[in-house]
């Protein structure tokens, strides 16, 4: 196991676990939710880093947090088959989230809201997700890949 790729994946999860993320959920925050913002996080961090990873490193890098989740998933419970269809569906969210996170500089604020919106079961007033990743989009571009790459930090922007 890539040391590396687990504390860029350990810092990810830390950014996740931000409660002020969840304050606007219709219902109580579950598993999906946190994993849908957990593959927000790591897009804007692959979009913003892909000129820095090789394509091998990148490729190697996914692989690492599709296992990570699988492994999550089994430990809530889930057996081998419910695990498979879940993975297909989380896999083909990414990418979905992938293609937006792609182009998210040209959507309007309305657009990036129905964006989130759709895919997470928040509140109607979602502008604390839209700061907050326009943030985080900005905090990758003043930083470099490695200070993910050391150990879990105070990552606070």
């Amino acid at each position: 196991m890539n040391i590396e790729y687990l504390n860029i994946y350990n810092n990810l999860i830390k950014l996740t676990r931000n409660k002020n993320l969840y304050l606007n959920l219709k219902n109580n925050d579950t598993f999906s939710d946190r994993l849908i913002i957990l593959l927000f996080h790591f897009g804007f961090f692959l979009k913003n880093y892909k000129i820095e990873l090789s394509k091998k490193d990148s490729q190697d890098l996914f692989d690492f947090f599709i296992r990570q989740i699988e492994l999550s998933i089994r430990e809530i419970g889930y057996g081998d088959v419910s695990i498979n269809k879940k993975m297909k569906e989380y896999v083909n969210l990414f990418f979905a989230i992938l293609d937006k996170i792609e182009k998210w500089d040209s959507f309007e604020t309305n657009e990036k809201k129905k964006i989130i919106g759709d895919l997470i079961n928040i509140n109607d007033d979602n502008d604390l997700f839209i700061d907050y990743f326009e943030k985080y989009k900005v905090f990758l571009s003043k930083n470099s890949l490695k200070i993910f790459t050391k150990d879990i930090l105070e990552l606070k922007f």
